[in-house]
C-alpha cells in the first residue's frame, strides 16, 4: 500500500498571501503530496512583532485563502496548543495523527538558514524530509551552510529529471527546490493596509474582505 505523503507548511501567515499559496502549490505538485497541512503558529518563537493578528483571525484567513484547494488542509494544531510554536512538538503530534505517512516539512531558504537556532533541530531533521524552497533575494545554495558538512550527503537539489520514488525517499532527505516564487511579503502587505493602499492581487478577495471587515492591521 502506497504511503500517504503529507506536507507541513507552517508560518505566521500574518496575513497569508498569494505568494504562500503559489509556492506550496508548486511543491505539492512536484512531490506528489496527497495533502499539505497549512499551520498558522500561535506565538512564533522568532518573531515578537506587535502587529500580529489574533490566532483565530490568521487561521480564518488561511481557510479563506485555500478554500478552492481541497488538497490544502488548514490546521489549528499550534493555535490549539496555546504555547510557543516549536516544530519538534508539532511534528510529534502530527506523527501520532498520521503514523503511517511520509512527512515533508516545507520552508523557505531564509527560514532554513536559521535552523540551527531551532529547539532540538537535529531531532527534527531525523524525523521527516525537508523541502527547502527558493526565495527572492536568497541563494538556494546557502542552505548548505548552517548545518555544516554532516548533512551534505542528505541534501538533494531537485531537478526536472529527479525521480521522487521510494528509493529516493530513504533515508530522510533535505530537498532543495527552486520555484518560480512571487516576490511578496506579509510585512509589505501590512504596511500597505496601514497606509490605506490597495492589496488587490496580493491576497485572494475573501482574505482582503476579511481584513477590511475585521479592521486588521490598521
Amino acid at each position: 500500500m502506497k504511503k500517504e505523503r503529507i506536507g507541513i507548511f507552517g508560518g505566521t501567515f500574518n496575513p497569508i498571501h498569494n505568494g504562500h499559496v503559489k509556492a506550496v502549490l508548486e511543491v505539492q505538485k512536484t512531490f506528489f503530496l496527497d495533502k499539505v497541512l497549512m499551520i498558522p503558529s500561535y506565538i512564533p518563537p522568532h518573531k515578537g512583532a506587535p502587529d500580529v493578528a489574533p490566532p483565530s483571525d490568521r487561521l480564518q484567513m488561511v481557510k479563506l485563502a485555500v478554500a478552492s484547494y481541497p488538497q490544502f488542509v488548514p490546521s489549528p494544531i499550534e493555535i490549539e496548543a496555546k504555547g510557543k510554536s516549536y516544530s519538534i512538538l508539532t511534528l510529534a503530534k502530527l506523527k501520532q495523527q498520521f503514523p503511517d505517512a511520509a512527512m515533508f516539512f516545507i520552508l523557505g531558504v531564509d527560514a532554513f538558514l536559521e535552523i540551527d537556532t531551532w529547539r532540538e533541530y537535529k531531532k527534527v531533521l531525523e524525523q521527516c524530509h525537508f523541502i527547502v524552497i527558493s526565495r527572492p533575494g536568497y541563494d538556494l545554495n546557502e542552505a548548505k551552510k548552517p548545518l555544516g558538512g554532516n548533512y551534505a550527503e542528505r541534501m538533494v537539489p531537485v531537478l526536472e529529471t529527479t525521480k521522487l520514488d521510494k528509493a529516493m525517499l530513504h533515508p530522510y532527505k533535505i530537498f532543495l527546490l527552486s520555484i518560480d516564487a512571487l516576490d511578496m511579503a506579509s510585512k509589505d502587505i501590512r504596511k500597505k493596509i496601514k497606509m490605506g493602499k490597495s492589496i488587490a492581487g496580493l491576497v485572494v478577495e475573501p482574505v482582503e474582505e476579511y481584513i477590511q471587515i475585521n479592521k486588521l492591521y490598521q
